[in-house]
């Protein structure tokens, strides 16, 4: 393995390791909020998969990041509708007469 694989795979496993410590720390009170927050930080992460699966020939990387469009992507659009669904839950009810 090169160098520069063995530091992708550090960093990628440091990251996976911070964020669930991150996430599994946060109450579930305050977990639907946060979540309209990180879709920002998804949408990043779906412009560096892109720029990451974008290389002209077909190697683990661009595999790994067509992957990371479609994981990201998928975290974005749930962070969304969860998003959405909770701002319904403080609409008033309209009453009809």
């Amino acid at each position: 393995m090169t160098e520069a694989l063995i530091a992708a795979l550090f960093v990628f496993a440091l990251a996976a390791f911070v964020g669930f410590e991150v996430i599994n720390k946060v109450p579930p009170t305050l977990h639907t909020p946060l979540m309209s927050g990180s879709n920002a930080i998804s949408g990043i992460s779906v412009l560096g998969a892109i720029v990451a699966s974008g290389a002209q020939e077909w190697k683990i990387s661009v595999i790994l990041g067509l992957i990371a469009v479609v994981l990201a992507t998928i975290n974005v659009v749930g962070g969304f509708l969860v998003t959405d669904r909770m701002l319904q839950m403080f609409k008033k009810k309209e009453i009809k007469a």
